[in-house]
């Protein structure tokens, strides 16, 4: 089932296993079933002492598996194989499971063992995951988390493919989507705390409280990406107090597979890449303050004082300066029927949903670089994909435009306006667009569209504070300047053209020497 690098690097994880573990199958006569025994029985031989497997259970999902800590009320399980990305999910599993500690904080433990609910009633969830996306190890790996240190969490992992029937009737469209009690809770990658936070309707007032209380910082960095980590490693070094705000540490990289262009870093996938980020960011002993959105930037008003940050949850942050890198998002079509039918058919990540539409007809809005490696993706997977392009000509490379149009089940329609995603019975069902040369207006018939048309900057919140382009961009000098005193900026955000990560994190060490640069002269300013 495992080849031999996984069972030796399986081995080695299990040994830090110290507490007894029950794991219970239920199995069929399929070739999962068989899969999954294979599995569990590797699982079994490498530890023994500690892990003992039966194949007795009764639970109507075969196959499937729970693990349970002896001597424990506990109730985690697995339908479907957890492998592919969620092979790290289950390895997790298990060495909590088996008492190992998360590497979680110890105030999120606590908020998680402290959730209540009426007496005989549990919180039942169901998380419905793709082998292949990388956003769902995230969602899987909490929820399973909840399970093991609550034990009126139940959590089951769902993999989707060995149980389509089900996500057909769900109508599941992206992935991971999540169910509470039965019905559905939240879809798209989430974290621990976030999941956490909805369940205690009270965490929002404390986690205010506590970030207002917090003394003033030297450098305040609002964004988590490559500019807002590079900023911060570079102001740290300065042996200065500096603190990340940030709505989800890693940015845009979180959803980004493959990464190959990073100087030094032959290839890594966007979740390493931004673990890798926040890894050495702490090391440095950044404040990091993760899941908090930022929405008014109060400038000081005379030299020496401190600038405000004041966030969504009601609480503040100050500091004497402040580095913007709130990085951009992906741009919304904006037709009829995009919003409605958003994870009913319409979708932003073809590695993510992209499984969940196997043998279906779907299409790409899009022919830049992202549109056209989408569609390269879906059609080793779809029957058919349809990519529909503005411009006169598609913007990619030219060596992922060749490999497109050799591609026999792919369309292409370029000098086309997407004018409408259509639907019926709350799904997708088509796509409206117009020739822009004759007008002429043509609608092809299908299940999936992927929008892939670019990045909107993350900036609404600073409209009248500092000057920005007209697409939204902050406008920074040379040197990182907004033309707010004590403000910066770096990043995606910013109007420094190429928006790419090694650009991006030089931009935010260059932000972060020009803040300590105005530090260090502010006093002269003062004295002056």
């Amino acid at each position: 089932m495992l080849d031999a690098t996984l069972q030796s690097q399986l081995a080695a994880y299990l040994e830090r296993v110290t507490l007894p573990m029950d794991i219970v199958a239920s199995l069929g006569d399929d070739d999962n079933s068989i899969e999954m025994r294979g599995l569990l029985q590797t699982i079994q031989s490498l530890r023994s002492d500690k892990i003992t497997v039966r194949y007795d259970g009764q639970d109507a999902r075969k196959p499937s598996f729970s693990l349970k800590r002896v001597g424990t009320d506990t109730d985690l399980r697995f339908a479907g194989l957890p492998l592919g990305h969620e092979f790290t999910s289950l390895v997790l599993a298990l060495l909590w499971t088996g008492g190992h500690p998360p590497k979680v904080e110890q105030d999120v433990i606590d908020q998680i063992k402290a959730l209540q609910l009426p007496v005989g009633e549990d919180y039942r969830f169901e998380v419905y995951m793709s082998l292949t996306c990388h956003n769902c190890p995230d969602v899987v790996q909490a929820l399973s988390l909840m399970a093991i240190y609550n034990p009126r969490i139940k959590t089951t992992v769902i993999e989707g493919g060995a149980f389509q029937q089900e996500v057909a009737d769900r109508e599941i469209m992206a992935v991971p989507s999540v169910y509470l009690n039965g019905q559905l809770f939240g879809n798209g990658r989430m974290l621990v705390e976030e999941i956490v936070a909805k369940l205690d309707t009270g965490a929002a007032d404390k986690d205010a409280a506590k970030l207002s209380a917090k003394d003033p910082f030297d450098v305040l960095i609002v964004g988590g990406g490559p500019a807002g980590a590079a900023a911060a490693v570079y102001a740290a070094r300065k042996g200065i107090r500096v603190g990340v705000v940030a709505e989800r540490f890693g940015g845009q990289t979180n959803d980004t597979l493959a990464i190959e262009n990073y100087i030094s870093v032959l290839e890594t996938d966007g979740p390493k890449f931004a673990a890798a980020l926040e890894a050495q960011t702490r090391s440095y002993g950044v404040d990091i303050m993760n899941l908090q959105q930022a929405t008014r930037l109060v400038p000081a008003t005379r030299t020496g004082d401190l600038i405000e940050v004041v966030l969504a949850n009601g609480g503040s942050l100050k500091a004497k300066t402040v580095i913007l890198s709130t990085g951009a998002r992906w741009r919304n079509v904006n037709v009829p029927g995009e919003a409605q039918y958003k994870n009913k058919g319409v979708a932003y990540c073809p590695h993510c949903d992209g499984p969940l539409f196997k043998g279906k007809r779907t299409a790409v809005i899009g022919g830049g670089n992202s549109g056209v490696e989408a569609a390269i993706d879906l059609a080793g997977i779809v029957q058919h994909v349809t990519l529909v392009e503005f411009a006169d000509q598609l913007k990619a490379d030219a060596v992922l435009v060749n490999k497109l149009k050799s591609l026999p089940n792919v369309t292409i329609h370029a000098n086309a306006q997407t004018t409408e995603i259509t639907g019926a019975d709350g799904k997708v069902n088509g796509l409206r667009f117009r020739d822009r040369a004759s007008g002429q207006e043509h609608t092809e018939a299908l299940e999936g569209v992927f929008v892939q048309i670019g990045l909107v900057p993350n900036t609404e919140w600073l409209k009248g504070v500092v000057d920005l382009s007209k697409f939204g961009e902050i406008e920074v000098d040379a040197k990182g300047h907004t033309n707010v005193p004590g403000v910066f900026a770096a990043g995606d955000c910013t109007t420094v053209p190429f928006k790419q990560i090694v650009i991006a994190a030089g931009e935010g060490s260059k932000a972060a020497l020009s803040a300590f640069d105005h530090l260090i002269r502010a006093p002269l300013a003062l004295a002056a």
